[in-house]
């Protein structure tokens, strides 16, 4: 399976769901796996969360390590605490509560940064987790001194058809689900994804607590997904370039292996970017980098974009040629050559924000620069091996530099006719 899947926010959203609808419908042999193997399947949650703790800490990655921590501490309780008939005491209540405060537990990590679990911010979290639990005990001690029924309350209404929990919590966990969800969509982050699926999960788990080993076989599940999003945050690492945060060439050369028989290569660069580097320094030439892939990341077509190294780009267009590629490489070509970059001095650079601000706010003259990029364009028109096509597009690119650069050059003659700076064809 290409990278670029696995990692795509579309995947990352529906993986769980659906891995949770393959345990509802398989709810029985579920069942009978954790009957046969019932010491093993009680402890694997246990295991899993603790498994978490430690790959976060290896691999920096504290604030999944946070929600393996809120997770633990509330299957605990299950195990502990939830064993009784819901219709018993105060257990309805507890797991209402819990139910309220998992989601605000696997929130409360974006309140801190990534870092090993020996950090202040880890500590920091642990401390909001036993605020959770003291909070939750008052709240226990109020109800059994003033003797709370939930039956009194219309607003806390348990609808059994749905849930034994009350519908207003069944609203809740939905819109903080919804939530996550809409956060994984748009920013795609793995955290979030590790938010998303806790969240999910944990909720499905309360909403369905009357069904036997739901805690169990849910709660599993969850330490598995976290325990993947860990590994797969080390894998991201080397297929994602750290300064711009686009893939890398490593992913390009896993994508490049499904991309079928009809698709375009365009090959990108900088112009000028040595030169460029030697005047303003490396830290304006990191500033230069980024805006192109910040740039690349907008162009249309359904194109995936990457760093092949250096100051050098590379965008795929899957189920497109040449004639369709051209018009989105073009508009890209154009929006950079027409902004402006401003070129900040940092040997004069405020260290208080503060300052910083005034000073940008009385500056009158800013000293901005334009850039320009020159394209290669080939296809799989005429060539389906993926190397020769990429040697295809770096020759375009350099016909592009040898035509004075700001150019698209497609290396081959197209059929339609495009109207450019510097737009041309070659056999």
């Amino acid at each position: 399976m290409s990278f670029s899947i696995v990692t795509a926010s579309w995947f990352r959203f529906i993986f769980p769901l659906g891995l949770m609808l393959l345990v509802a419908f398989g709810q029985d042999n579920v069942n009978s796996v954790i009957l046969a193997n019932q010491s093993i399947s009680l402890t694997l949650p246990y295991v899993l969360f603790a498994a978490c703790v430690i790959l976060g800490h290896v691999f920096k990655q504290s604030r999944c390590a946070m929600i393996a921590c809120a997770m633990l501490l509330s299957y605990w309780v299950i195990q502990n605490y939830l064993q009784a008939s819901l219709s018993t005491g105060t257990t309805l209540l507890e797991l209402s509560l819990l139910a309220f405060a998992l989601p605000g537990a696997c929130l409360a990590i974006y309140l801190f940064k990534d870092n090993t679990i020996r950090s202040r911010s880890f500590f920091g979290y642990l401390f909001l987790l036993v605020l959770f639990v003291l909070w939750s005990q008052l709240a226990l001690r109020y109800a059994a001194e003033s003797g709370f029924d939930l039956a009194n309350y219309p607003l806390l209404h348990v609808e059994k058809q749905i849930s034994r929990l009350p519908m207003v919590i069944v609203l809740y966990l939905t819109a903080i689900v919804l939530s996550c969800a809409i956060l994984v969509l748009r920013y795609n982050r793995i955290v979030d994804a590790a938010v998303y699926s806790s969240i999910l999960l944990g909720s499905a788990t309360f909403v369905f607590f009357h069904i036997n080993y739901v805690s169990s076989a849910l709660f599993s599940l969850a330490g598995l997904l976290l325990l993947i999003y860990l590994l797969s945050a080390s894998y991201e690492l080397a297929f994602t370039d750290r300064l711009t945060g686009i893939p890398g060439r490593l992913a390009l050369e896993s994508d490049l292996k499904h991309l079928g028989r009809k698709y375009s290569i365009a090959m990108l660069d900088i112009d000028h970017f040595k030169s460029f580097n030697d005047t303003y320094g490396h830290d304006t030439g990191d500033d230069v980098l980024k805006l192109v892939a910040s740039k690349l990341r907008r162009v249309r077509g359904g194109a995936r974009v990457y760093r092949y190294g250096g100051e050098e780009f590379t965008v795929l267009f899957k189920g497109k040629l040449a004639e369709d590629a051209f018009e989105h490489l073009e508009e890209l070509r154009r929006d950079i050559a027409d902004y402006e970059l401003t070129i900040r001095d940092v040997t004069e650079r405020p260290r208080s924000n503060r300052k910083g601000s005034k000073k940008r706010g009385k500056a009158k003259e800013k000293n901005t620069v334009s850039l320009t990029i020159s394209i290669g364009l080939a296809d799989s028109y005429d060539e389906k091996n993926t190397q020769k096509i990429i040697k295809s597009a770096d020759q375009a690119l350099y016909e592009a530099k040898g035509n004075g650069r700001n150019c698209t050059v497609a290396a081959r003659e197209l059929t339609k006719d495009f109207k450019g700076n510097c737009a041309k064809y070659i056999e």
